[in-house]
């Protein structure tokens, strides 16, 4: 399109399952470039492009790859333990960021809003990328004054590295948020076998699933006299995330700062 600049994007993690979907997401969006990858996997110098229209550098290393591509944005779906050191060499070479990993504390998020600021860049990091799933966390939260009991149960591929999910928790704590109060948690007399009612956030019982043959689940339960709410979302692939990530990637270059949660993007 004449005229257009397009975005280019590196993609950290980029072997892994979400790290292929993402650049496939790239090669499909006419406004956006994959310009480079990272991966402690790299075996090569170039990655070809999963659209097969040519290939990348690749590399181990983050700094190789930023010297090579002068990237404008970096895509994270790793782990907190990868994805903490690769954000402070991004945000120090002035790189926008969109952050997908797992096991992000409030700490990090707090470190991450700092370098933000320190480095003039952009950044939105999110438990979950699905638009359905942050649909599923709103209408959680519109629902959660009306019921004094809720539960949420998670189910994840048997590989997940963590319990609960960062959606099961960013749920929990926003509907105890949006309540203003905590949920009512059922007194029990006896527990045959510890941990049967799940962890607890304010009230809230979250479970955790982890199977083969699940993606990524969650239903979200809220219980009063003579009824039930169930608020219920499925991930069957892994594309249900890319248009969250296209998104954000288009959001950072545009705004400086740290915005946690694709609801700010979304209006909600």
């Amino acid at each position: 399109m004449f005229g257009a600049t397009m975005i280019n994007v590196i993609v950290h993690g980029a072997a892994g399952k979400m790290g292929c979907e993402v650049l496939r997401a790239l090669c499909s969006d006419a406004e956006l470039e994959a310009a480079g990858a990272v991966d402690l996997k790299a075996d090569s110098e170039r990655l070809p492009l999963p659209d097969g229209c040519g290939e990348i550098p690749f590399s181990a290393d983050l700094e190789t790859i930023l010297s090579q591509t002068n990237p404008d944005v970096m895509v994270d779906f790793t782990i907190r333990e990868a994805a903490m050191p690769a954000i402070r060499t991004a945000a120090r070479h002035g790189i926008n960021l969109v952050i997908g990993s797992t096991g992000l504390s409030s700490e990090d998020i707090g470190e991450i809003d700092k370098l933000c600021r320190q480095s003039d860049i952009g950044a939105v990091v999110a438990p979950n990328f699905s638009l359905g799933a942050i649909l599923m966390i709103h209408m959680a939260k519109l629902a959660a004054s009306y019921f004094d009991y809720a539960e949420i149960i998670e189910k994840h591929h048997e590989a997940k590295a963590d319990a609960p999910s960062g959606t099961a928790l960013a749920t929990a704590q926003a509907m105890v948020a949006a309540r203003g109060r905590p949920f009512s948690y059922p007194a029990l007399k006896k527990e045959s076998l510890a941990g049967t009612r799940g962890g607890q956030v304010e009230g809230i019982s979250v479970h955790s699933v982890r199977l083969p043959g699940f993606l990524a689940h969650q239903e979200v339960i809220l219980g009063a006299l003579g009824q039930t709410l169930t608020i219920k979302h499925d991930s069957i692939s892994r594309e249900t995330f890319m248009p969250g990530v296209v998104m954000a990637v288009k959001y950072v270059v545009k705004n400086k700062g740290l915005v946690y949660g694709l609801e700010t993007l979304l209006g909600l």
